[in-house]
Order: structure tokens, then sequence, then C-alpha cells
């Protein structure tokens, strides 16, 4: 067999062995992971004004847990969103992050269990989110 085709496929296979770990270097930062309870009360601002985003709701459910002490059973702490200049971004975040449709629908017309994960993008070290629903 001639040793030129087998030096390029040698040569490919470890330049796609590199690429793959350093993708894997470069995969983003699981930073944080908490549960809530979606309810009536989260679907109001502080003023009794209907919310009419799921971005908003979930920031009233993050201020209600860290700035008023109105907490549902099923709601977890977290430290990222105890910072209030996160709550003020976390509309930003969801933009950068992720929700289905079907996620967003249920935030909007119901309460909903829900599972966030807050992730920083390692390439340009914005934040972002990933909602779920784990109960409707």
């Amino acid at each position: 067999m001639n040793s030129k085709p087998m030096k390029t496929l040698l040569t490919m296979t470890f330049l796609a062995a590199t690429l793959g770990l350093s993708g894997l270097a470069m995969a983003d930062e699981l930073k944080e992971t908490f549960v809530a309870r979606l309810s009536a009360k989260d679907h109001f601002n502080s003023s009794g004004g209907r919310l009419d985003s799921a971005a908003a709701i979930i920031r009233q459910d993050r201020a209600n847990f860290h700035k008023f002490g109105r907490r549902d059973a099923e709601d977890e702490s977290d430290d990222f969103f105890a910072n209030a200049r996160n709550r003020e971004l976390l509309e930003k975040f969801l933009e950068r992050g992720t929700a289905t449709k079907n996620a967003i629908r249920a935030i909007m017309n119901g309460t909903p269990l829900i599972r966030v994960q807050v992730f920083t993008n390692e390439r340009t070290g914005n934040d972002y989110i990933r909602v779920s629903v784990i109960e409707n």
C-alpha cells in the first residue's frame, strides 16, 4: 500500500480527534440548576400588573423568592438570581438560551414546575438559560 494515502488518513484522523477534543474543552459551562413552581403570584408584577412574557414570569418568581420572601413549597434556591442585576437581565439570558414553545405556553397559561439551567458560553462569556417544564 502507498504510504502517502496512509499518512493523509492518519493526519486527517489526528486533526479530527484534535478538533473534537478542543470542541469539548470549549463546551459551555453549567453554572447552576434550580427548580421553581411558577404559581399565580408569579404572573403579576409588584404593582399588580399581569406579566406578558415567560421570562418576566420567571424573573418575578426569582424576585418573589429572593427579594420578597414569597416562596412556593417546590421553589429551590439559587445563587445566580439572588443577584438583583442578574434578575434584571433574565430576559436577555432567555433570548440567548432556549425554551420550547410548549414550555413558553405552559408558563404563560399555567402554574408549571420548571427547571432552569444557567450556562456561560465559553466563547463569548455571555450567560444564558435553558428552561424546561417538569410538570404542568
